[in-house]
């Protein structure tokens, strides 16, 4: 019960509806057990040709006991699906809570189509807790013991086989059901996980897909895991029904005990034999409010799988600054970096091993080297994305152990290798760097970046479909000029822009930042003639530092990185 818990929290929140939807499922299922028991009852009545007005008070009793079934069912719906609307909502919105902070290292430990499954497939089945296991049991048992109390007015024994039934319908074969059927459900989940995965690769990987027609085969995989899902849903529907066949034949054999009980009671003049008919429809209707029960079990441990799949992600801590939180003062932003190493979770080899640099307020640092020496989680550790305990970071004199990443994130303008853009227009994805910006300023932001082609309302497609890699980058760079804080961290910002473009935006931007401190990530080592240092990195180490001329002359890696550069391109 302990996976439930972010259901049972938000199921007491709606303790009125809940409270409602009960009361309404009792009268509807006793109003409907007693128009039933009120018609057998009138049959009898009936054949012994009483007073016509005797008849016509006892119909009357069943047109009432008719609308009232209709309002009781009107009035559960409404409270049970509107308690349930509102949990499944608050749901939602706590787990993108939770989830939120987990990014982007969430996609670390679980992959896209598998998150998506959980966020809609798993929640969704939480709706099923509150409609099918949660409120009707109690219903059911309210229905049972008030039916038990009327019926013992006629003989003891009638109760006592309503008790049995009860017990054999709500509980014993619903707990061998579910035995049976555990093992199924587990497989729908997978298969369910499973096809969420592989449809978001096809649509992601599409294009590389086709490239390297590899697109039948994946559509292929896609085709199966589809073909699985369907093929487990349908046995899952196939058991449900049989269960639920099974457990309406118990309640009828219950009847026919019921029957046979009356019969034998009154043939002994122990009941009148007026109320056999009324006995029997009333068992026939009582345990009709059973039949569900064959699905409880499924019900629960399908809603507990869903809790614990959705336990697992928000359960994970978020990287996140410890007590006591301090701010960043905006003026004073120089890094120092001081043993920190860096290793991701589940390898033994650090990406980041025991870095020690300084970076003055006011400087142009570049950390160069070859790919997967540890550049881009160095800038990752700086804008609080990842954290270490190994080491310490410091920015403006402050731990970044205590500084919030929002903070961090306040103050600095980045740009990273990837860059993300909304489907809109050109405006709508520069003013994310704030909303005060005038047209003015932001065409002039494009032009500084050589975009000066674009209007202001040119669209932009999701993801920025319709523009070029070097496009989108001199894009995210006008954002990050338009912010214009004193802290820039750059990731490969030029990586898809030809040479003589970059040069002129690169120009543009180190007069942006001519008072600001910035951190250039870079494979290119061409225009770092004019930074004040250079960090080379190799296998997770800072292998060697210096300015442009320095490193040139002391003829090491960086001096053969720029040998081979200059063959390669010359």
């Amino acid at each position: 019960m302990n996976d439930l818990k972010i259901v049972l929290k938000e199921i007491a929140k709606e303790r009125k509806d809940v409270w409602y939807s009960v009361l309404f499922g009792f009268l509807g299922g006793i109003t409907t057990a007693g128009l039933f028991a009120s018609s057998g009852y009138l049959i009898s009545k009936a054949a012994l040709v009483p007073p016509v007005y005797t008849l016509a008070l006892m119909i009357a009793f069943l047109k009432v006991f008719g609308l009232a079934k209709a309002g009781s069912r009107y009035g559960e719906r409404i409270y049970s699906h509107r308690a349930t609307f509102n949990i499944l909502a608050r749901i939602r919105v706590n787990f993108f809570e939770k989830l939120e902070p987990l990014a982007p290292g969430i996609f670390q430990k679980f992959r896209s189509g598998d998150l998506l499954a959980r966020i809609v497939g798993d929640v969704e089945s939480l709706q099923n807790f509150f409609l099918r296991v949660y409120y009707p049991p109690v219903v059911l048992v309210l229905i049972f013991l008030s039916t038990m109390f009327f019926t013992a007015f006629y003989s003891i024994w009638i109760p006592l086989l309503f008790l049995g039934g009860l017990l054999l319908t709500g509980l014993i074969l619903p707990a061998l059901f579910a035995v049976r059927r555990k093992k199924l459900e587990e497989e729908v989940r997978e298969a369910r996980a499973a096809l969420s995965t592989d449809a978001a690769e096809v649509l992601y990987g599409f294009r590389d897909l086709k490239i390297y027609q590899q697109l039948d085969q994946k559509e292929e995989e896609l085709r199966q895991s589809a073909a699985s899902y369907v093929n487990n849903q349908e046995k899952t529907g196939s058991q449900g029904m049989l269960n639920q066949s099974f457990n309406q034949s118990a309640g009828l054999l219950v009847s026919w005990g019921v029957l046979a009980m009356s019969v034998y009671l009154a043939v002994n003049g122990d009941l009148d034999a007026l109320f056999l008919a009324m006995l029997v429809m009333l068992a026939l209707t009582v345990f009709e409010n059973a039949t569900p029960m064959a699905l409880l079990a499924n019900h629960y441990e399908d809603s507990r799988h869903a809790a614990q799949r959705l336990n697992e992600v928000t359960d994970m801590k978020p990287v996140e600054a410890e007590e006591p939180f301090q701010s960043l003062d905006k003026n004073t932003l120089d890094i120092q970096f001081k043993e920190v190493s860096y290793k991701f979770e589940g390898e033994s080899r650090p990406v980041v091993d025991s870095v020690s640099f300084s970076l003055p307020a006011g400087s142009k640092t570049a950390v160069v080297g070859a790919s997967g020496s540890g550049k881009s989680t160095i800038f990752q550790l700086i804008l609080g994305i990842l954290r270490t305990e190994d080491g310490e970071i410091e920015i403006g004199g402050k731990n970044l152990k205590h500084v919030p990443s929002s903070d961090i994130w306040r103050h600095a303008n980045v740009v990273m290798q990837e860059n993300h853009f909304f489907f809109g227009t050109i405006r709508d994805n520069l003013l994310i760097a704030g909303e005060s910006f005038s047209d003015v300023e932001l065409s002039e932001a494009l032009r500084l970046t050589d975009l000066n082609r674009f209007e202001l309302d040119d669209p932009v497609l999701e993801k920025g479909e319709n523009l070029s890699g070097g496009e989108r980058q001199r894009l995210a760079i006008a954002r990050a000029m338009l912010k214009g804080d004193r802290l820039w961290l750059l990731d490969e910002p030029t990586s898809s822009v030809d040479s003589v473009t970059e040069s002129r935006v690169m120009s543009a931007l180190f007069e942006k930042a001519e008072n600001g401190t910035l951190l250039l990530i870079s494979h290119r080592l061409t225009g770092l003639e004019h930074m004040d240092r250079i960090l080379v990195m190799d296998h997770g180490r800072l292998v060697e530092s210096g300015t442009y001329q320095e490193l040139m002359e002391k003829k090491g890696i960086f001096y053969e990185m720029k040998q081979i550069e200059q063959e390669v391109f010359l």
